[in-house]
């Protein structure tokens, strides 16, 4: 499936984030400019970063969305909450809640997305309350991004983290 070229926002805590987004979001078809909105590094916890961030974003893409092809992609890693209670949080900063149109994707890893390239890595169930380590290479998620592109158009494997699952419901309102 190809979507128009269009500028792509990805708020995010990281690099990692960022990278494992932007592939996933390549091979679903997204084509155009990538906006990289992450944590700079050892300012700050990368959740409060796309927390704090997160209104400013919408807003930007709101004022936008009439003038030009934009979607808004936002990563931020669970914690130990549960996905419910970050896309929560995130949606109180708002003064108007995500409408059904809009084509913002929150993408809520449970823990963290290290668990999710585990998971794609290993194809065993994970525990999503497990920190997971990360990859030496940053760049190595892109085979395990792939695999997740293919699952995700059928539907995942009943071991995939449910964060992945509500992750794949997610990146609808994105397609267009």
């Amino acid at each position: 499936m190809t979507q128009n070229r269009q500028t792509i926002v990805i708020l995010c805590e990281d690099s990692q984030q960022y990278l494992f987004a932007r592939y996933f979001l390549q091979k679903k078809g997204f084509t155009g400019h990538f906006v990289a909105q992450k944590c700079p590094s050892g300012k700050q916890s990368g959740e409060q970063y796309v927390r704090e961030h997160y209104a400013a974003e919408v807003k930007g893409y709101r004022i936008q969305k009439n003038r030009k092809k934009i979607c808004l992609v936002v990563v931020i890693d669970a914690d130990t909450l549960t996905v419910e209670e970050r896309i929560r949080q995130l949606e109180m900063t708002l003064l108007e809640k995500r409408q059904p149109k809009e084509k913002i994707a929150i993408f809520v890893p449970k823990r963290n997305i290290e668990t999710w390239i585990h998971y794609l890595q290993s194809g065993e169930p994970v525990d999503e309350v497990a920190a997971y380590n990360k990859l030496a290479n940053q760049g190595e998620c892109k085979s395990f991004v792939e695999k997740l592109c293919e699952q995700c158009v059928q539907s995942l494997s009943p071991n995939a983290p449910p964060s992945m699952n509500e992750a794949c419901i997610e990146l609808k309102r994105i397609i267009e």
